[in-house]
């Protein structure tokens, strides 16, 4: 039964992947179907992303209330209604309609998951959870890939996933007694947890290490959304990368990120999320040092490298955070996480926008290398302040 469960997680991973790289892939179409400006895009992934950060915080009381199964079958069931919303849309301003519910439901299911793995599985589980998530995003551009080549328009796309999400809304629903099941055996074992008093955010901010946990988490989003969305333009622009060969190397920044995880899960118990989470930070900096080099093979494995080195690190600081702060703590601290790393994703990737439209896109790796050094010094106070079990 255990298993059972675990195979419906991995697969409600892979559902929480496959929105996120629809829009960008669909965009130019959905624009000259829609009558809509360029910059419409950037408008509709805001108004998703405020979605997302008022249900992350919103997520602990949820989840107190209903537990994670039925949160997580409620949300995937909003993202399915609001795809198959997006797929009616007529005009831009439905977008903007159905983008809010997007966000809601998007954000609610990632915080619940996060932290109901980090409580019951191992620290592997959570890098090959991540892993899913990246299959998720890989195969939501194929599907409206396909429905393009077809003719069948950009809405059969969005259409799809809906149904693929409507289909694991169901799977999930049914699931819902072997969730209550692992619940119940975890709090066997631990028995001497008492659950914790809902804390309001200012509370939670004057815990140890949070504060510091938080900034981590804006950074890593930031360095991730900012090199996904801009290492393209800086291969073409600043290197002299032909279009197609940046493109094709961009997209294996997210590669790296995936086989990452996924090699991450045969070695993270061993070595431990700390050990993890340094080891990721440091490869990430010689990656971006390898950027700067003058030859022009170095900004393309060094985006590669930049990909698998970022890998441990999201997964690795959720799945502590039970260790770092309490159990009874962990649900609450996890909503406000997914908050901070969603509004790092947000702002950081256009403030970057603005310096390359003004100033260089050149600038890119020192922009990222920037945000590396704040994470390692928010790491390092952190593993003082709240410490990260090395195992």
């Amino acid at each position: 039964m255990v298993s059972l469960l675990l195979a419906v997680i991995y697969l409600a991973f892979i559902s929480l992947g496959l929105p996120d790289a629809l829009l960008g892939s669909a965009w130019p179409v959905m624009q000259g179907a829609l009558n809509a400006p360029l910059s419409f895009a950037g408008a509709v992934s805001m108004v998703i992303s405020g979605g997302t950060i008022l249900s992350s915080l919103l997520s602990d009381r949820m989840t107190r209330k209903l537990g994670a199964g039925l949160v997580t079958a409620l949300s995937v069931l909003m993202t399915a209604a609001a795809l198959l919303g997006f797929s009616l849309c007529s005009a831009p301003w439905m977008l903007i309609l159905w983008a809010f519910p997007y966000g809601l439901g998007a954000g609610a299911v990632d915080a619940a998951l996060n932290n109901y793995v980090a409580l019951h599985y191992s620290s592997r589980h959570m890098s090959w959870l991540h892993c899913m998530w990246g299959v998720g995003a890989s195969i939501s551009p194929f599907i409206m890939s396909l429905a393009l080549q077809r003719g069948w328009g950009w809405q059969m796309g969005y259409r799809s996933v809906s149904y693929i999400q409507l289909a694991l809304t169901a799977l999930l629903f049914l699931s819902l007694p072997l969730w209550k099941k692992r619940t119940n055996e975890t709090a066997e074992s631990n028995e001497s947890v008492e659950p914790a008093k809902r804390q309001s955010i200012g509370q939670l901010l004057r815990l140890p290490g949070v504060p510091l946990i938080l900034l981590t988490f804006f950074g890593y989003c930031a360095m991730e959304s900012t090199a996904g969305l801009w290492a393209s333009s800086y291969l073409v622009n600043a290197r002299g990368v032909e279009a197609e060969t940046a493109a094709r190397f961009a997209s294996l920044y997210f590669l790296g990120i995936t086989l990452g995880r996924f090699l991450n899960g045969f070695i993270a118990d061993r070595f431990g999320d700390k050990t993890m989470i340094r080891a990721g930070l440091g490869l990430a900096a010689v990656s971006i040092l390898i950027i700067l080099l003058p030859w022009q093979l170095c900004p393309l494995i060094g985006l590669v490298t930049l990909g698998i080195g970022s890998a441990p690190i999201y997964p690795c600081i959720i799945h502590s955070t039970p260790e770092s702060f309490g159990r009874e703590n962990s649900q609450a601290i996890i909503g406000v996480q997914m908050a901070s790393a969603y509004i790092g994703s947000t702002f950081m990737p256009p403030l970057f926008g603005l310096i390359a439209n003004h100033v260089n896109v050149a600038l890119l790796p020192v922009y990222l290398l920037l945000i590396l050094i704040l994470m390692v010094i928010m790491h390092e106070l952190l593993t003082k302040k709240a410490p990260i079990s090395p195992k």
